[in-house]
């Protein structure tokens, strides 16, 4: 009978503040290697590979399950490293790189032949962006390669804004974890298709489209953001197509203009699966948390300042699975500003099960 041998993953701590090149070169040398490495950025953790090597990035693939069709974002450590990947570089796209690198914006560009097919998704495009965290900048920059890198979850579930939360998904199926402690921004990067004019916003993030038109003027933004997509069109970003960020338990989001109709909403709707025995947990705010006494809540964070619901999101979808919540009923954010990228998530998080309060 043949036995299947598990991976071992290796655990490397890095102190942001005091990088140890000596350690942070054991996983950069696995990347050379066509290893594949969990590494912390500013806006989530990534699973990175060699993205000038199609086999090294394929298990990318093969640990997340990530379909085929779904492409990956290109890091880079220097602004320079661009132009070797990719062509047509618009005046707006070097304003933006110019003004916003290193920082949690992809931008999607034409593709140079030395990027592999198996990134782009067979596209003649491909996302890069330069992330803007000194553990992950050093870590591309001593590796010497590009890096590909997806979020380092299992496809579907809440991207993993902690090593702990990338060992939870892929223990056993990875070379190395790089721990860096918690992701800041904890939402995916924005991510803008500079191939077109004006830009189109395909996915929002932690840059928001208001910082991008104070630099390039109008962009449009793509209609899937907060919609449905349909399945016979490809996507040009990652998380554009698939229901994404999901945890078990079936999320319900009820959205209106008058925060009290949620409220109302949401306790109603909170007593019905309770009475059909569901374990039921409500994502609130710090302004409404005192209105669900006798109900299992927790508060995303502050309405008035959305990058501090941002920073939790995640962890809060991860910690719901822990306990065994079965039904996760949210209240909705203002959609300006990073509420745009906030939304977003939690709308494919939910399927796009949202129910109007008002």
């Amino acid at each position: 009978m043949k036995v299947e041998v598990k991976m071992v993953t290796q655990v490397i701590k890095i102190d942001p503040k005091n990088i140890d090149k000596d350690k942070l070169s054991v996983a950069a040398d696995a990347l050379k290697e066509g290893k594949i490495v969990a590494f912390p950025t500013e806006t989530v953790y990534g699973l990175g590979a060699n993205a000038l090597d199609s086999v090294a990035v394929e298990q990318i693939f093969k640990a997340k399950g990530r379909p085929s069709d779904n492409p990956l974002i290109v890091h880079i450590a220097d602004k320079e490293r661009v132009y070797e990947l990719t062509e047509d570089i618009s005046d707006k796209a070097a304003a933006l790189m110019d003004k916003l690198w290193p920082g949690p914006l992809t931008l999607v560009f034409k593709k140079k032949s030395i990027i592999p097919i198996i990134i782009t998704a067979g596209l003649d495009t491909v996302a890069v962006r330069m992330p803007d965290h000194p553990v992950a900048r050093e870590l591309i920059r001593l590796a010497a390669i590009p890096v590909a890198a997806p979020s380092a979850n299992v496809s579907g579930k809440p991207s993993t804004t902690t090593a702990q939360h990338v060992l939870d998904d892929l223990d056993g199926r990875i070379d190395i974890v790089v721990d860096a402690g918690s992701s800041r921004v904890g939402l995916e990067s924005t991510v803008l298709d500079v191939t077109v004019d004006p830009p189109m916003l395909l996915r929002p993030g932690g840059i928001t489209p208001k910082q991008i038109e104070d630099i390039i003027g109008h962009i449009d933004i793509d209609k899937t953001i907060l919609g449905k997509v349909n399945a016979d069109n490809v996507p040009k970003s990652p998380g554009m197509k698939y229901k994404h960020y999901a945890p078990k338990a079936h999320v319900i989001i009820v959205k209106g203009k008058n925060i009290n109709n949620q409220v109302m909403k949401i306790c109603d709707l909170a007593e019905n699966k309770k009475r059909e025995g569901k374990k039921v947990s409500i994502f609130a705010t710090d302004q409404t948390i005192d209105n669900y006494n006798g109900y299992e809540a927790i508060s995303m964070g502050d309405r008035n300042k959305p990058e501090t619901i941002a920073s939790r999101l995640f962890s809060l979808l991860r910690e719901s699975d822990d306990i065994g919540v079965e039904v996760i009923l949210a209240e909705s954010v203002d959609e300006n500003g990073v509420g745009l990228a906030i939304m977003n998530r939690m709308v494919k998080a939910a399927g796009y099960d949202i129910i109007k309060s008002d």
